[in-house]
């Protein structure tokens, strides 16, 4: 899985390299985010009560993930309004 996170997360950067476009620089973020998250429960040997708290990366990877798609359909990527 984190293997997957990371190649997922490389492809979506060479995507926003290539357009420039701050909606793949998000899902590129968004997926770092998630593998993170995954070592973190990998690595951690915490009590079985504690562990949610490890989950909040996917939490915050999901909310990058909406948050990306809302403001694109918004229209308010920051791109000039020429190059749409």
């Amino acid at each position: 899985m984190t293997f997957g996170y990371a190649t997922v997360a490389l492809f979506f950067l060479r995507f926003w390299k290539k357009t420039g476009d701050r909606l793949f620089a998000k899902f590129s973020a968004a997926f770092w985010l998630m593998m993170l998250g995954r070592i973190a429960v990998a690595l951690n040997r915490v009590e079985e009560d504690a562990i949610h708290y490890l989950y909040l990366f996917r939490l915050f990877a999901y909310m990058l993930i909406l948050y990306a798609i809302v403001h694109k359909n918004r229209g308010n990527d920051g791109q000039a309004l020429s190059s749409r």
